[in-house]
């Protein structure tokens, strides 16, 4: 498969499901806004969901990718569905039982996670209600994530990519129609957390039956292929856990800040996630099993071809984004949120933390496209030590920034040490004669520099005053920033192509 049109089929993908985050967004602005109820749901929502990336997408995808792609290339399809099965047992089992305690133990959890809530004994327990009904979702999102890295190996990408679009139509589904039968109206987004999930696990499922990798209950931990895995998972659980954790820290420094101050983060990072996920979650999830089969090839030529091919593709895609968000901030979030409950407060403040966020986005991508090299040689542990380091980074940086700029702070924390987190990643692939950067860099970066100079005037002469945009119709903002961010985007491709950039120049087959 061409790894240009994998990329475009997985980004189109999520770009569909982005666009439906979007609409679920707009839809829970409008009916919520950014007050106590939302706070309430963001804290109960981040945990499971932070546990999903740690157990399910994170540690797990990081540790079973490789070897399964191993299993695949050198032991054949039978070897692969039985180790399948033995994994998918032993993660549904672990996970299933990580949610029922901790939907019995979610007042400890909220006092842990957000201790500023106390104060309020509303808020507090609307929280605990909250997560006891969206703490099953980690058990659906880990057999979601299983599923999702057997169809990766396979090279179908497209089911997996699809698949977060469930969870958008339940929360838009759930919201519209279910919300007055909800006393208060806010624990419907709790369900459409539990629905979502479910759901997402049953559309795996045929396609797991089409390739014959549907796994069947077979408990063996015993199993050679299964305690590699949980041997590899141990370093990535705490690696995937300091990014976490970070973030964990970051709810518990903006619990005691202005409420809103939760609900701004959230949106702001929701943005961030668009691109983030439309470029680094899809090159991630390409690259992965290409690496792995090339280093189990022994092929260290063609590894160090293909990383450079990713991180060319990256800094191409994603500095454009970061400057677009930066600059179209105001459109961006009076168009998509600015209704209902959604103020001129919590306009500025999430604006705020959206550009503090977009300083550090393109390290947040890297990330992305360095760390599967690190996890395709079965090194989980270098990662793991670069994240703690990080960790340590971006909390002095709260200390630092928190104060001064409240909750953009912590966004610009974040952002800052996801630059750092990508240097220490680029610097060990050097250090270790992995990477070995391709001719023409130089070039590259000063065409990349010039694009992306016209593309930042372009938008500042474009975007117009504030006040334009906070007081024009729906339909006006829609009209406007559609015209901004497409012109924006032919600007800048069409003076990369005057600079002598070529589509078939960043082609390349899978391996």
């Amino acid at each position: 498969m061409n790894l240009l049109r994998a990329l475009a089929t997985v980004s189109g993908m999520t770009l569909l499901s982005r666009i439906l985050g979007f609409v679920r967004d707009f839809v829970l602005a409008r009916a919520f806004g950014a007050g106590v109820e939302m706070d309430a749901f963001v804290v109960a929502f981040r945990l499971p969901n932070l546990l999903r990336r740690m157990f399910a997408e994170g540690a797990f995808s990081q540790a079973f990718v490789p070897i399964l792609a191993e299993y695949k290339n050198k032991r054949g399809p039978e070897e692969a569905q039985r180790l399948v099965s033995h994994v998918a047992s032993a993660l549904g089992l672990v996970v299933l039982i990580i949610s029922i305690i901790g939907a019995f133990a979610a007042p400890l959890i909220i006092y842990a996670t957000a201790p500023g809530f106390s104060a309020d004994a509303h808020k507090f327990e609307l929280t605990v209600e909250l997560t006891r009904i969206t703490f099953p979702y980690i058990f659906f999102m880990s057999l979601v994530a299983l599923s999702g890295g057997v169809l990766n190996t396979w090279s179908r990408f497209a089911i997996p990519a699809f698949t977060p679009v469930l969870l958008n139509l339940s929360f838009i589904g759930m919201a519209l129609l279910a919300a007055p039968y909800f006393d208060p109206p806010i624990l419907v987004l709790g369900w459409a957390a539990f629905i979502g999930g479910l759901a997402q696990v049953l559309l795996q499922l045929r396609p797991l039956a089409k390739i014959g990798m549907l796994p069947r209950f077979a408990i063996d931990f015993s199993d050679p292929g299964v305690r590699r895995i949980l041997k590899l998972m141990a370093p990535a659980i705490l690696g995937v856990s300091v990014s976490q954790i970070s973030l964990l820290i970051n709810t518990v420094f903006a619990s005691f800040l202005p409420s809103g101050s939760v609900s701004w983060l959230y949106y702001a990072d929701r943005l961030m996630e668009f691109p983030a996920g439309m470029l680094g979650v899809a090159l991630g999830t390409i690259l992965l099993p290409s690496l792995s089969k090339m280093h189990a090839d022994k092929n260290p030529v063609e590894f160090s071809a293909l990383l450079d091919w990713g991180l060319r593709l990256t800094l191409m895609l994603t500095l454009p984004a970061s400057l677009g968000l930066a600059l179209v901030a105001i459109p961006l979030i009076t168009t998509l949120f600015h209704h209902g409950a959604f103020g001129i407060a919590d306009v500025y403040g999430t604006r705020t933390a959206l550009m503090a966020y977009s300083l550090g986005l393109t390290g947040m991508i890297l990330v992305k496209v360095l760390a599967p090299a690190f996890y395709s040689r079965q090194d989980i542990r270098t990662p793991v030590r670069i994240g703690l380091i990080t960790l340590g980074v971006t909390q002095l940086l709260n200390l630092v920034f928190v104060g001064w700029l409240q909750h953009a702070g912590l966004a610009l924390s974040i952002g800052l040490a996801a630059c750092i987190n990508a240097g220490l990643l680029y610097r060990g692939l050097r250090v270790r004669g992995v990477y070995q950067p391709q001719p023409g860099w130089s070039k590259f970066a000063g065409k990349l520099l010039i694009a992306m100079v016209v593309l930042g005037a372009c938008i500042h002469f474009s975007v117009g005053p504030d006040a334009l945009w906070l007081h024009a119709s729906g339909v006006e903002r829609v009209i406007r920033l559609c015209a901004l961010v497409v012109g924006g985007m032919a600007v800048y491709f069409a003076t990369l192509f005057a600079l002598g950039f070529r589509i078939q120049d960043f082609r390349r087959r899978a391996a």
